[in-house]
Protein backbone atom coordinates (compact mmCIF):
# COMPACT_ATOMS: atom_id res chain seq x y z
CA UNK A 1 0.00 0.00 0.00
CA UNK A 2 1.02 3.35 -0.58
CA UNK A 3 2.38 5.76 1.63
CA UNK A 4 -1.20 8.05 2.75
CA UNK A 5 -1.81 11.77 1.10
CA UNK A 6 -3.34 13.21 3.92
CA UNK A 7 -5.54 16.54 3.27
CA UNK A 8 -6.68 17.49 6.81
CA UNK A 9 -5.68 20.84 6.19
CA UNK A 10 -7.36 21.00 3.07
CA UNK A 11 -10.63 20.09 3.76
CA UNK A 12 -13.09 22.06 5.91
CA UNK A 13 -15.27 20.11 8.51
CA UNK A 14 -18.04 20.97 9.53
CA UNK A 15 -20.57 18.71 11.95
CA UNK A 16 -23.71 19.06 14.31
CA UNK A 17 -22.20 19.62 17.57
CA UNK A 18 -24.85 16.18 18.88
CA UNK A 19 -22.52 14.43 16.85
CA UNK A 20 -19.81 13.46 19.08
CA UNK A 21 -21.38 12.67 22.56
CA UNK A 22 -20.32 9.34 22.20
CA UNK A 23 -17.85 6.99 21.59
CA UNK A 24 -19.22 5.63 18.57
CA UNK A 25 -20.25 8.44 16.81
CA UNK A 26 -16.92 9.89 17.69
CA UNK A 27 -15.45 7.15 15.88
CA UNK A 28 -17.73 7.18 12.77
CA UNK A 29 -17.08 11.11 12.44
CA UNK A 30 -13.27 9.90 12.83
CA UNK A 31 -13.42 7.44 10.23
CA UNK A 32 -15.72 8.99 7.78
CA UNK A 33 -12.83 11.98 8.11
CA UNK A 34 -10.44 9.96 7.55
CA UNK A 35 -11.92 8.80 4.17
CA UNK A 36 -11.97 12.39 2.75
CA UNK A 37 -8.68 13.48 3.54
CA UNK A 38 -7.03 10.11 2.62
CA UNK A 39 -5.72 9.17 5.77
CA UNK A 40 -5.66 5.82 4.56
CA UNK A 41 -3.69 4.34 7.20
CA UNK A 42 -6.54 5.22 10.02
CA UNK A 43 -9.45 3.77 7.46
CA UNK A 44 -8.05 -0.08 6.87
CA UNK A 45 -6.56 0.04 10.47
CA UNK A 46 -10.41 0.13 11.37
CA UNK A 47 -12.21 -2.19 8.81
CA UNK A 48 -12.33 -6.21 9.27
CA UNK A 49 -10.21 -7.96 6.42
CA UNK A 50 -13.16 -9.32 4.83
CA UNK A 51 -15.30 -6.29 4.44
CA UNK A 52 -17.90 -5.88 2.15
CA UNK A 53 -18.88 -2.12 0.86
CA UNK A 54 -22.39 -1.83 -1.07
CA UNK A 55 -21.86 1.03 -3.16
CA UNK A 56 -26.01 1.19 -4.20
CA UNK A 57 -26.18 1.30 -8.11
CA UNK A 58 -22.84 1.07 -8.43
CA UNK A 59 -20.49 -1.71 -7.07
CA UNK A 60 -19.65 -4.03 -4.53
CA UNK A 61 -16.14 -4.03 -3.17
CA UNK A 62 -15.23 -7.36 -0.95
CA UNK A 63 -12.31 -7.49 1.14
CA UNK A 64 -9.36 -4.16 2.14
CA UNK A 65 -7.28 -5.30 -1.02
CA UNK A 66 -10.43 -4.27 -3.59
CA UNK A 67 -11.23 -1.02 -1.04
CA UNK A 68 -7.64 0.02 -0.83
CA UNK A 69 -7.62 -0.29 -4.77
CA UNK A 70 -11.17 1.70 -4.89
CA UNK A 71 -9.30 4.57 -2.58
CA UNK A 72 -5.97 4.46 -4.50
CA UNK A 73 -8.68 5.58 -7.84
CA UNK A 74 -10.08 8.57 -5.43
CA UNK A 75 -7.01 10.14 -5.19
CA UNK A 76 -7.38 12.66 -7.92
CA UNK A 77 -10.36 14.46 -6.52
CA UNK A 78 -10.02 17.30 -4.18
CA UNK A 79 -12.71 17.36 -1.34
CA UNK A 80 -13.01 20.91 -0.51
CA UNK A 81 -15.77 21.24 2.77
CA UNK A 82 -17.11 17.60 4.44
CA UNK A 83 -20.62 18.49 6.24
CA UNK A 84 -21.79 16.12 8.52
CA UNK A 85 -25.54 16.18 9.28
CA UNK A 86 -26.09 13.05 11.37
CA UNK A 87 -24.36 10.38 13.20
CA UNK A 88 -26.74 7.41 14.67
CA UNK A 89 -25.18 4.71 16.28
CA UNK A 90 -26.85 1.53 18.57
CA UNK A 91 -24.80 -1.76 18.97
CA UNK A 92 -23.51 -2.93 16.18
CA UNK A 93 -25.01 -0.35 13.45
CA UNK A 94 -24.58 2.93 12.49
CA UNK A 95 -25.17 5.61 10.08
CA UNK A 96 -23.75 8.93 8.74
CA UNK A 97 -25.21 11.23 6.37
CA UNK A 98 -23.86 14.45 4.94
CA UNK A 99 -22.40 16.18 2.17
CA UNK A 100 -19.56 16.37 0.38
CA UNK A 101 -17.84 19.45 -2.05
CA UNK A 102 -15.29 19.46 -4.31
CA UNK A 103 -12.88 21.73 -5.72
CA UNK A 104 -14.59 21.39 -8.90
CA UNK A 105 -17.96 22.81 -7.83
CA UNK A 106 -19.24 19.36 -7.71
CA UNK A 107 -21.13 17.96 -4.99
CA UNK A 108 -22.53 14.76 -3.77
CA UNK A 109 -25.21 13.78 -0.75
CA UNK A 110 -24.23 10.53 0.99
CA UNK A 111 -25.88 8.38 3.70
CA UNK A 112 -23.28 5.56 4.95
CA UNK A 113 -24.99 2.68 6.89
CA UNK A 114 -22.03 0.90 9.33
CA UNK A 115 -22.32 -2.94 10.51
CA UNK A 116 -19.51 -3.09 13.14
CA UNK A 117 -17.77 -6.22 13.88
CA UNK A 118 -19.11 -6.04 17.77
CA UNK A 119 -21.06 -4.15 20.23
CA UNK A 120 -18.08 -2.88 21.86
CA UNK A 121 -17.31 1.41 21.44
CA UNK A 122 -13.32 -0.39 20.53
CA UNK A 123 -14.79 -2.07 16.90
CA UNK A 124 -13.98 -2.22 13.78
CA UNK A 125 -15.92 -1.72 10.73
CA UNK A 126 -17.55 -5.23 9.30
CA UNK A 127 -19.67 -3.13 6.17
CA UNK A 128 -20.79 -0.64 4.76
CA UNK A 129 -23.56 0.53 2.80
CA UNK A 130 -23.54 3.81 0.60
CA UNK A 131 -26.11 6.01 -1.08
CA UNK A 132 -24.75 8.78 -3.19
CA UNK A 133 -26.19 10.76 -4.98
CA UNK A 134 -24.51 13.82 -7.32
CA UNK A 135 -26.14 17.05 -5.99
CA UNK A 136 -23.63 18.93 -8.27
CA UNK A 137 -25.28 22.76 -9.68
Amino acid sequence: MSQDNIRYEQVKIICAEDCGNAPKKQFLRAFHVALVCNDIGFFMENITEEIQWNVIGSHVLQGKDQIFGMIEKWNHKTPTELVINNIITHGYSGSLNGILNFENNASCAFCNIYRFNSSLNKTKIKEITSFIIDISK
